[in-house]
């Protein structure tokens, strides 16, 4: 993988220092996140060109935010600018029996009233690897819905591979059409998906067969019989012990064979938001990389996925000797110099 887009909102977001609870705090730490920046950050960190198309105010607010993805490798040459404000997200973090916390203000800013016609998807996408969204994006707002449209029938038309984490958030479908009437005219052009069980039921009414011993293979041979373009389902399985120690895994389905991952036991947690992300980055980039070895592929992207919960805030800054490290086996965390 050479080059991969990313289409979706992005949002400041404010957190309390260390684990300070929100009523306590004096200030907060400033960064900035999007499901699928995140995607394209960490792909960045290995080497791919990772192209961000979303729409921020122009103002100083917007341009910080630019600024800030930079630093990080993204490239930000397709943001465009209107609108009037930024969305920001305010994160609290959680220990060991207390949950951590996540407010949203996301709605009706720039990106949510984007003009659909004001990105040249063909030029966008050429030379393009992979396209990427997720069901946040066509949940916003009708102009954001149709945006990712036109940039799906356009990366199928020019031969770009598409994937989607299709997670469903249902407070965000506030704009006059269900999800129900919009996922499966998108997910029809993706060759890769996330989505778990309750995904598909959410948004295709599928579900598993009575008497299949695994349910979610069951659930996923049903979704690419509807979406024939499909070559792979991915999906994680968490297990949460205690906000500070989870238990992670990895599995995936390409419709003949099931495959799935060690479960990585992740002690004292620093931050999992942006976790999914970083495993469906490591699974674009392992793919590639592992020249269609769906397990090594497998394997980086849940490894991908363990290391996000050391890094705080959502991008994953890790290195492909990090995850490879992880992913052979070694957790000893040994002093490296």
């Amino acid at each position: 993988m050479k080059k991969i887009v990313t289409f979706g909102q992005i949002m400041m977001r404010l957190s309390p220092p260390s684990f300070t609870r929100f009523v306590q705090a004096h200030t907060f730490d400033i960064t900035y996140s999007g499901g699928e920046a995140n995607v394209g950050i960490a792909t960045a960190q290995w080497g791919i060109d990772a192209v961000h198309v979303t729409r921020f105010p122009d103002n100083d607010m917007g341009r910080a935010a630019v600024m800030y993805l930079r630093k990080f490798g993204l490239n930000t040459s397709e943001i465009c600018f209107g609108g009037d404000r930024l969305p920001i997200y305010f994160v609290e973090n959680g220990a060991n029996a207390r949950a951590s916390q996540v407010l949203y203000d996301r709605m009706n800013d720039s990106f949510c009233t984007l003009d659909e016609n004001e990105f040249d998807w063909a030029r966008i996408l050429n030379g393009a690897d992979w396209f990427h969204f997720t069901g946040i994006t066509p949940a916003l707002s009708e102009s954001a819905a149709n945006a990712c449209l036109k940039a799906v029938q356009t990366a199928r038309k020019l031969g770009v591979k598409i994937s989607a984490d299709v997670n469903y958030r249902k407070g965000l479908w506030q704009w006059g059409k269900t999800p129900q009437e919009i996922m499966p005219e998108l997910v029809e052009h993706c060759d890769l998906i996330v989505c778990g069980n309750s995904n598909a039921d959410d948004l295709f009414d599928i579900h598993p067969k009575e008497g299949d011993k695994n349910s979610w293979v069951s659930t996923m041979k049903q979704v690419m019989e509807r979406f024939p373009n499909l070559k792979l389902v991915l999906d994680t399985k968490r297990q949460s012990i205690s906000a500070s120690h989870n238990e992670l895994k990895g599995k995936a389905f390409d419709g003949h064979k099931y495959y799935k991952t060690i479960t990585h036991d992740l002690h004292h947690i620093v931050d999992r938001i942006g976790s999914g992300d970083a495993f469906i980055a490591g699974f674009l980039f392992g793919y590639d990389y592992y020249r269609k070895d769906l397990q090594r592929a497998l394997d980086f992207a849940i490894s991908a996925a363990a290391l996000k919960h050391t890094v705080e805030g959502d991008f994953n800054l890790v290195s492909i000797e990090e995850v490879e490290r992880l992913a052979t086996g070694d957790t000893s965390g040994k002093l490296s110099r």
